[in-house]
């Protein structure tokens, strides 16, 4: 199943187009901020999918009946492009487990790269929900590959993934290489792959407008 949070008219459209700007981009803190943001919105609409369990509340002037969730997902991100998107679902979604993965391009010579998962860190998973996220999804490779490491882990009940820009392409290879036990959640699908593996139009890389260059 996949959601395209671009299909409904909300607030996150406004964040979205702060992100692709290039010129609001130059202001790292900002861009930052605005994944946080929409990492919450993210963290609000899956939220909606979880099983809750009514409980009572004591107010100063008596009981309220409120519905709570009855089990707590597991936060992952893939380092470092994650962090910022991973933080906004977190001031939601306070009480989560939290699970770290490193997955990046191994760039070649030939212009060709491949992807290398180097890091995890992360609870038991058996029964659990398990929230994966990346602010791109491009090819999918890397998505895979750290659900797979995550895997290790044990086998979730439910995983969703999470990207803030996907490419139809990404999409469709993650569905093809993980189980059928899976929601992929995305503020906005692009047509357009380059042979680089870089989303058109995109917003460029995540990673490095948030916390800047590397070599």
């Amino acid at each position: 199943m996949v959601v395209d949070l671009s299909k409904e008219n909300s607030v996150f459209h406004h964040f979205m187009s702060e992100i692709r700007d290039v010129t609001i981009q130059k202001d790292r803190m900002r861009f930052r901020s605005n994944v946080e943001r929409m990492g919450e919105v993210m963290a609000y609409e899956i939220s909606k999918k979880f099983n809750y369990r009514q409980h009572d509340v004591t107010t100063p002037l008596g009981l309220a009946h409120v519905q709570l969730m009855e089990t707590q997902p597991v936060l992952a991100t893939i380092l470092r492009a994650g962090l910022p998107l991973h933080n906004g679902m977190l001031n939601y979604l306070d009480k989560a487990e939290n699970a770290f993965v490193s997955a990046y391009r191994k760039h070649h010579k030939d212009g060709s790269f491949d992807i290398q998962v180097e890091y995890l860190s992360c609870p038991e998973l058996n029964g659990k929900t398990l929230i994966l996220s990346d602010p791109m999804l491009a090819t999918g490779m890397s998505m895979v590959l750290a659900c797979k490491a995550l895997l290790q882990r044990g086998t979730p009940e439910h995983i969703h993934i999470v990207s803030l820009v996907a490419s139809a392409e990404g999409i469709e290879y993650v569905k093809k290489n993980l189980s059928a036990n899976i929601t992929i959640w995305c503020g906005a699908i692009d047509d357009e792959l380059t042979a680089q593996a870089f989303i058109v139009p995109g917003l460029g890389d995540a990673g490095d407008l948030a916390f800047g260059n590397k070599i």
